[in-house]
């Protein structure tokens, strides 16, 4: 091969390698969860904010529906890596944000774009059923 040849070959897997890079990355290129984020009323516009597209699951302990939903969030946080940033919000511990966005039934998911709600689902829904609704905003 000559010297040009392997020049090229080399800037191509440094291309396709710094792509590989920026795809695990989130806008601000920090790593892209694969789990749910812990929110707060302290860290809930940090989170809106640092990600384009965002679910966040209101929920509270004591809550079945909630804890049945849990997996499913885990799941949809794993497969969306990259995609989708998923977060919890605890009620009971984080009221503020809680009435902000007028939660009154939990589970709640709200779907953010760009920082602002687009969707909601209540309740413990079936996770095709949640896919479908996120279809509609990748």
């Amino acid at each position: 091969m000559h010297e040009d040849e392997l020049e090229k070959i080399k800037q191509r897997k440094l291309a396709e390698f710094m792509k590989r890079v920026s795809e695990a990355k989130g806008d601000f290129g920090a790593p892209v969860p694969s789990e749910p984020v812990t929110l707060t009323d302290e860290n809930f516009s940090d989170f809106l904010s640092n990600n384009r597209l965002a679910v966040v699951d209101f929920w509270a302990e004591w809550c079945a529906p909630c804890r049945m939903l849990a997996p499913v969030i885990k799941d949809l946080a794993k497969d969306y890596a990259g995609k989708i940033v998923f977060g919890k919000l605890n009620v009971d511990e984080n009221p503020t944000t809680a009435a902000k966005f007028g939660i009154m039934s939990i589970p709640t998911l709200i779907i953010f774009k760009d920082g602002q709600p687009v969707d909601v689902i209540i309740g413990a829904v079936p996770k095709r059923q949640i896919e479908a609704r996120l279809s509609k905003y990748l």
